[in-house]
């Protein structure tokens, strides 16, 4: 284990690894006029398109888990650099979808490959992309991505509770 590691509480790993990984993606797609935020709304984008989607704005926030807000202005910035178009939704006009330009097509590829470069080098210590233990891992990770961090439901004021007892 790393120093600094040992003895480590899970969410101190989760919020270092996500740390580590977003400083090696912001130098890795840095060369390509990107950041990492850019670079997830991008990659996202490039991935809904190849399934026949042309998401909104806040389709892309849902995917990306980024604040809609956020995701806006993003998308202005990217759309500043040619390389996504922003366009109103003719079902919906308060709504904005959004579509990579060929420009920005190419850029996203390129990332891509830089990034899944990236991704292979993390996970070698595991056995690569397609070991098990990797496989394990993103099994793990997507059921703790799933599990609800919201507060429980009160079941009743204070009041209520002591009647009850």
């Amino acid at each position: 284990m790393s120093n600094g590691s040992e003895g480590a509480t899970p969410g101190f790993l989760v919020w270092r690894l996500s740390m580590k990984w977003r400083t090696a993606v912001d130098r890795a797609v840095a060369p390509l006029g990107l950041t990492h935020a850019q670079y997830s709304l991008v990659a996202s984008l490039h991935g809904m398109h190849r399934t026949g989607e042309r998401p909104s704005q806040r389709q892309l926030a849902d995917r990306t888990g980024l604040e809609p807000l956020y995701v806006s202005k993003l998308a202005r910035s990217l759309e500043s650099a040619g390389l996504v178009r922003r366009e109103r939704d003719p079902r919906d006009p308060r709504a904005v979808q959004l579509s990579l330009t060929g420009q920005g097509q190419e850029t996203t590829r390129a990332a891509i490959e830089v990034v899944h470069a990236l991704l292979e080098r993390l996970l070698a210590p595991l056995g690569g992309l397609d070991d098990e233990r990797t496989r394990r891992l993103s099994r793990d990770l997507a059921t703790l991505l799933d599990a609800p961090l919201d507060p429980p439901p009160q079941t009743g004021t204070h009041e209520n509770r002591q009647e009850q007892s």
